[in-house]
């Protein structure tokens, strides 16, 4: 069904046997396949106690991903989308494929930077501009 692991990067690879998948009935399109058939996936990922990543990468997408996790560090993916449970495990698998990839980019720091002197005198020039356009704009009290 699945493969026998998730490759995230070159040196980052999941066994299947520490994702497991629990299925339950879903709401939504499918007349009476959704009463019947457990369509509903959930992929449950333990990343806290994972031992196939190693310690330093796992601090790391623990706190990337702390909004995707509970309090004891495992992933939680839900996906009902399709009336298909293979179709869902698959797109399961992928969300989070993805999260963890995105997880692991390094992000550049941002280098703080001040606007030139010309970019100050454009700027004041357009808010000038602005401010005259406004004023033709009033009535005069004298008329």
């Amino acid at each position: 069904m699945i493969e026998s692991s998730i490759i995230i990067s070159p040196a980052l690879k999941i066994p299947a046997a520490e994702l497991q998948f629990k299925t339950s009935r879903s709401g939504g399109p499918g007349g009476q396949n959704v009463n019947k058939l457990e369509t509903r996936v959930e992929l449950v990922f333990d990343l806290a106690n994972s031992p196939s990543i190693p310690a330093h990468i796992r601090q790391r997408l623990l706190l990337q991903l702390s909004s995707h996790a509970d309090s004891s560090g495992t992933i939680h993916v839900i996906v009902q989308e399709s009336r298909s449970q293979w179709k869902n495990k698959q797109l399961a698998l992928e969300r989070l494929t993805t999260l963890l990839k995105k997880a692991l980019v390094i992000r550049k720091k941002r280098v703080a930077t001040k606007p030139t002197r010309a970019a100050r005198e454009v700027r004041l020039q357009s808010k000038k501009a602005r401010s005259k356009t406004k004023q033709l704009r009033k009535t005069s009290l004298d008329d």
